[in-house]
């Protein structure tokens, strides 16, 4: 039976705003146009990468609800967050380069005197529903309006733990640019981004914000808001070139090589952020384990333990059948395998990456045991030589 124009106004009408807008136009035209859009939708680095759960619904779900492991996903008690203030990052850091966690994958970085803020999310649930869905952890370090000026937003791609309604709203209001992948740009204009602050890109291309180069990069992963994901919307890493500095923000991804041509391209890095939690055996293709982010890691250094790693896309949220600590625990013995500095700081706290780190292990205060210990590779080939199987990431024992 046809549905009549009335009829689809209606449906389109009980659309949540937080779904956002499907690409159309010139943008859907050069969306058309990417070497990376193919068989009608984006294709992923290294081939095909499933993004539906491996495995039977029964196990996932028997992972998802065993009492054990449900109690292992949460912290015991209240998440140290940093008291951040304005004074914290109103003054220029001493380095020229500054990162500060929000939490999940949103990092505040001040290079060069340019602020950037990547995958800002202030909203209290990563849903399109502010009464169901993922809850955080832990409050904002700060409020959005207290963070004072920032030169441009990046964001990675458009789920709802990277690109947040509430945030981007309210950041309408301000006079910040906004760098997205290819076909995001339609959902922040729907949400009332003027077309003139957009900076809307396909990998490798780049722009320009004051002194400060930004590059997207590939990543393997995918994207989607609605009920129907049609895959035209792009998922990028970001390359972001001060005049003295360089920072990577990996969004979130597999590991591929692909990294090592972004390094050859783009690095060595002063510092990356690196996404390492929320992996599962069940999704091995989209999300890092903190091993697989240590090796990514080193990659975009041409292979040597150099610059800082910021593991994120942890401690927020839970995502992830893996106990709420052990992204923290693991990349700890994966960087001290690697001799690869890592910075631990508190969801609001501010570091120089050419200064001191902080490295205590804050979360050990409030996290019930890691049942699982990391497996330290038996061989001499240090990290890169581990191996899924000897991470054993198949669900809580």
């Amino acid at each position: 039976m046809a549905v009549t124009r009335s009829e689809r106004s209606g449906l389109r009408a009980l659309r949540p705003e937080s779904f956002g807008a499907d690409p159309g136009g010139e943008r859907m035209a050069r969306i058309r146009r990417s070497p990376h859009f193919k068989d009608g939708v984006f294709q992923n680095p290294g081939g095909p990468a499933r993004i539906r759960p491996s495995g039977s619904t029964r196990d996932l779900a028997r992972t998802y609800f065993d009492k054990e492991s449900r109690s292992r996903r949460a912290p015991k008690g209240a998440i140290p967050v940093h008291p951040t203030t304005l004074a914290d990052i109103s003054r220029p850091p001493a380095t020229g380069l500054r990162l500060t966690w929000m939490g999940h994958s949103g990092v505040l970085a001040e290079i060069d005197g340019h602020r950037v803020l990547f995958d800002p999310v202030w909203g209290e649930r990563c849903s399109p529903f502010p009464f169901a869905g993922p809850r955080r952890l832990h409050p904002v370090p700060l409020p959005l309006a207290a963070l004072g000026p920032v030169d441009v937003v990046v964001i990675s791609h458009d789920h709802y733990d990277h690109l947040d309604l509430p945030t981007i709203k309210a950041l309408a209001g301000t006079d910040t640019l906004f760098a997205v992948p290819l076909g995001v740009g339609a959902h922040l204009e729907h949400w009332g981004v003027s077309a003139g602050r957009l900076r809307e890109l396909d990998w490798h291309e780049t722009t320009k914000v004051g002194g400060l180069t930004l590059t997207a990069t590939p990543a393997r992963h995918f994207c989607g808001r609605g009920l129907r994901n049609t895959q035209h919307t792009l998922w990028a890493s970001w390359v972001a070139e001060g005049e003295e500095h360089r920072v990577f923000h990996s969004g979130d991804t597999g590991y591929f090589d692909g990294f090592k041509e972004i390094g050859a391209g783009h690095g060595p890095f002063d510092a990356t952020m690196i996404q390492v939690g929320a992996y599962s055996d069940f999704w091995p293709d989209i999300h890092m384990t903190p091993e697989e982010g240590v090796r990514a890691h080193l990659d975009l250094q041409g292979g040597d333990a150099a610059g800082v790693l910021l593991p994120i896309h942890w401690a927020t949220f839970n995502l992830a059948p893996h106990a709420w600590a052990e992204p923290g625990e693991w990349m700890r013995d994966a960087g001290e395998e690697a001799g690869q500095a890592v910075a631990f700081p508190r969801p609001g706290e501010p570091f120089e990456p050419a200064g001191e780190l902080p490295v205590e292990p804050w979360w050990r205060a409030v996290s019930g045991p890691v049942a699982r210990s990391w497996n330290r590779p038996r061989s001499a080939e240090g990290v890169a030589g581990t191996s899924k199987g000897d991470l054993d990431l198949a669900g809580e024992r």
